[in-house]
């Protein structure tokens, strides 16, 4: 089967000009031309200035002051062209209404949830109606529904699994949600196994930016959590965590994702106009650079990439806004409840949930990965020493991540 990936990338307004006509050239002009007009104007300009530079010659005073009214408008003026041009560069379009007129099309299937907005997903493995074990996935950052969790054909057969991954709100064929945030994000996976009858519980991996939504359904769902995995999930930095911990891992970011994650958190409303500004260099990881991969990580993304599992345009058909920028304005705001105080919800041991975390990863700091996984000792924690961002893609760890998912087997060796 295909790989995953985690994360991949992102009007001039015109003039008008006034036209002056001098009137009917035929016969005889109705009144004073235009030319004479204009000249009449000119004169008495010339006259109202000659004026007011010979009373400022005589008075230094009013000269101080027309000078400072001058001035003040002139600050006055710029201010309000700045504001207006910063409120125009800060506000998102409006999402398209995908499969409407002049809309982007839709080529996927769909539900239909509560509020009215259609969610979008694709089915692998075997068919849900015959499926023994049925999983939700989160893509990552800039990715979508089309990007495989590296699991096998064979093992997918050989247990009954029915992969289901969905487009994010905002993302691909799935409709934006103005009010999107942590629980609405876990609240559509909730409404898409009901639609999808996939019955009282089902497992829910989440992968990079999905790890958001892993731990959201963690918090607001886990009634309906049949196992959680959570795979290189992202973490933010403004979690309750030691100073030592939180800016220790912080610092070894690169000073664009420092920078860009630090509007996120303290200045969403201005996020937008960040990522599309082209005067400082915004985040690598943002951007899928290469420096915000290892070497390793990097030839796994090539070859993800020839496959033709990740497609930027298709993820954010409906605009960055809706789609990369809610992600990291969700991801690094305030949130509504602390991960590491999420209590087990398997406390009969009828489930699992685990974090798998590479040490060489460069997107998500391993010290904080830790932290987390002190704190929730009920979790299952599994770090991989020499493992990178994409490190689930090789090995064969994709599968031992679902075995241990779905049947609770430690992997014996990573």
């Amino acid at each position: 089967m295909r790989s995953t990936a985690a994360w991949g990338e992102l009007e001039r307004g015109g003039g008008s000009a006034a036209r002056f006509s001098s009137g009917d050239r035929g016969g005889e002009p109705a009144g004073r031309s235009a030319e004479a007009e204009h000249s009449e104007e000119g004169d008495e300009l010339v006259g109202h200035f000659a004026s007011t530079i010979y009373k400022n010659s005589v008075s230094p005073d009013i000269d101080q002051e027309f000078a400072m009214v001058a001035f003040s408008k002139l600050v006055l003026i710029t201010a309000v062209a700045l504001l207006g041009w910063a409120y125009k560069i800060a506000r998102p379009p409006p999402p398209p209404i995908l499969g409407g007129p002049g809309g982007p099309p839709v080529s996927s299937p769909r539900v239909q949830l509560k509020d009215g907005r259609h969610l979008a997903y694709r089915e692998a493995g075997v068919g849900r109606e015959i499926a023994k074990y049925k999983i939700i996935f989160s893509h990552g950052f800039a990715s979508t529904k089309e990007s495989d969790f590296p699991v096998s054909q064979e093992l997918a057969e050989e247990l009954g699994i029915c992969l289901l991954y969905f487009d994010r709100a905002g993302y691909g064929d799935s409709d934006a949600n103005p009010k999107r945030g942590l629980k609405s994000d876990a609240t559509d996976v909730e409404e898409l196994a009901d639609k999808l009858r996939l019955g009282e519980k089902f497992y829910v991996a989440g992968t990079s930016m999905g790890g958001y939504v892993a731990w959201s359904c963690l918090n607001y769902i886990p009634h309906r959590l049949a196992g959680v995995a959570l795979v290189v999930p992202a973490v933010n930095y403004w979690w309750p965590m030691p100073a030592s911990v939180s800016a220790g891992a912080y610092r070894k970011l690169d000073v664009g994702d420092r920078r860009t994650f630090w509007i996120a958190h303290h200045m969403p409303w201005l996020f937008y106009a960040w990522f599309n500004q082209k005067w400082f260099r915004i985040s690598p990881i943002v951007e899928g650079k290469p420096e915000a991969f290892t070497e390793k990580d990097w030839e796994i993304l090539a070859e993800i990439q020839r496959t033709g599992q990740l497609d930027r345009g298709k993820a954010t058909k409906q605009g960055a806004y809706h789609s990369l920028c809610r992600d990291a304005t969700i991801l690094f705001g305030a949130w509504e409840f602390d991960p590491t105080a999420i209590e087990n919800p398997f406390p009969n041991g009828d489930g699992v949930v685990s974090i798998w975390q590479g040490r060489e990863d460069k997107i998500v700091r391993v010290e904080a990965q830790r932290y987390v996984a002190e704190k929730l000792p009920w979790v299952r924690y599994h770090e991989h020493p020499e493992g990178g961002h994409l490190f689930m893609c090789a090995d064969g760890l994709g599968d031992k991540i679902i075995r241990e998912l779905l049947l609770g087997e430690e992997p014996r060796d990573l």
